[in-house]
């Protein structure tokens, strides 16, 4: 059976910092490339951050330099490391885990931004 706990989300300061985990298990976790995404509301998902099986990462203009993905195979987890956090980085973070064709979700991760 599949199953993500993802955790750290929650309340911080602008220009403060969180760290994202994503705890995975009931799959090869080594073999999946891992992504954390992050929604509005009234908006579309967006990719935030991705770590492949190999550990090439990728970020959008808009994240890099803020952002870091990282991955522990030894724990099948996932994290994202958020430095300088903006208002606008406000939203519910989602873990995915994909291969091949197959994309697998977490359930979401409230980080609220705000003074």
């Amino acid at each position: 059976q599949v199953k993500f706990v993802e955790s750290g989300g929650g309340l911080v300061q602008p220009g403060g910092s969180l760290r994202l985990s994503c705890a995975a298990s009931g799959f090869t976790f080594s073999a999946y490339a891992m992504s954390w995404y992050r929604q509005v509301p009234g908006k579309e998902r967006e990719l935030v951050a991705t770590i492949t099986s190999t550990r090439d990462t990728n970020y959008p203009d808009s994240i890099k330099g803020r952002f870091t993905i990282s991955r522990d195979n030894a724990k099948n987890t996932v994290y994202l490391q958020m430095n300088s956090l903006k208002p606008e980085d406000t939203a519910v973070y989602y873990c995915r885990a994909t291969y091949r064709f197959t994309n697998m979700w977490g359930q979401g991760t409230q980080v609220t931004v705000s003074s």
